[in-house]
């Protein structure tokens, strides 16, 4: 066997082939997060106010808009920070932590569009069984099924990745714990172990799922072009680019995609919206007691 020092710590180099850049970036991807985190907070409270919202589609999107969030807080804020840091270093449970829990919920994500594609499946062709077919307990069970599976499948994927043993470089080319960033550190790490990929009527229907065909486009369309081609050292660099698409741009888009295109969520945000602009001024427009008037009533 053949003598290795096994390393038990990496450095996430992510952007710090753009020095110049890490500034811009810090802020362009803040306020990304900030964003994301404002348009999900409102997506949930105007579902759960609403209560002509309370139907399964909109409990669907509840679920991803909150398993969204919970995505990007696994990835952004170590990302902010290290584009301030000097020091990058992740130990390897941390980085097996980070990778856990960014393709549970990745997957999570991936199992509830599917189940948000049945639903429309069901409410197109079966309109009349659609309240049968789709009841509070079968979208619950649907629900728990999505976030048992993505977590299940992203366990089988750390446990995988990290009973490799890790020597020489400990450099992620990347900016988060990414499964080919960190295979290709393996000690016995060679190029072919990555995996490789073997009229009104109708427009009525399509309007029903345009918006989230759109956003399963995006989702699949990006994480596909970065996970299913053939990759070798060199394609490190386009990937962690790439990543950027699924890890902060399409968090951003989902709810401005399911807002724009959809009615019923533009009325209950306006009157989510319209309850907390009417609260500030009636805050600000509270009178002190007047001390005579006190004063009268307890002589």
């Amino acid at each position: 066997m053949d003598n290795h020092t096994t390393a038990s710590t990496f450095l996430l180099w992510g952007f710090s082939s753009f020095p110049d850049l890490q500034g811009l970036l810090f802020v362009m991807i803040f306020f990304s997060h900030v964003t994301i985190l404002a348009a999900n907070v409102c997506i949930m409270v105007a579902i759960k106010l609403s209560h002509n919202l309370h139907t399964p589609m909109y409990f669907f999107l509840c679920g991803l808009s909150f398993s969204e969030t919970c995505t990007t807080m696994a990835i952004i804020p170590r990302m902010l920070v290290d584009l301030l840091s000097d020091s990058k270093a992740i130990s390897l449970p941390e980085c097996a932590t980070q990778m856990f829990f960014f393709f549970g919920l990745g997957a999570n994500n991936c199992f509830i569009m599917a189940a948000m594609s049945y639903d429309r499946y069901t409410a197109i062709h079966s309109p009349l069984r659609y309240k049968v077919l789709m009841t509070h307990k079968i979208c619950f069970h649907f629900m728990m099924a999505s976030w048992m599976a993505g977590f299940l499948v992203s366990l089988c994927i750390v446990i995988t990745v990290f009973n490799l043993s890790f020597c020489d470089s400990n450099i992620i080319e990347h900016y988060f714990c990414d499964i080919s960033p960190v295979v290709c550190l393996a000690c016995d790490y060679t190029a072919h172990h990555e995996m490789m990929p073997s009229a009104k009527g109708k427009y009525k229907a399509f309007s029903t799922c345009s918006s989230h065909l759109t956003v399963v486009c995006i989702h699949y369309g990006f994480a596909g072009f970065v996970y299913l081609r053939p990759k070798d050292r060199d394609s490190f660099r386009e990937d962690m680019l790439m990543a950027v698409t699924y890890t902060v741009l399409t968090p951003l888009l989902n709810p401005i995609v399911y807002s724009l295109r959809n009615k019923d969520m533009q009325t209950a945000l306006r009157k989510v919206l319209g309850k907390t602009n009417r609260f500030i001024p009636q805050m600000g427009n509270r009178r002190t007691p007047d001390i005579k008037n006190v004063q009268t009533v307890d002589k």
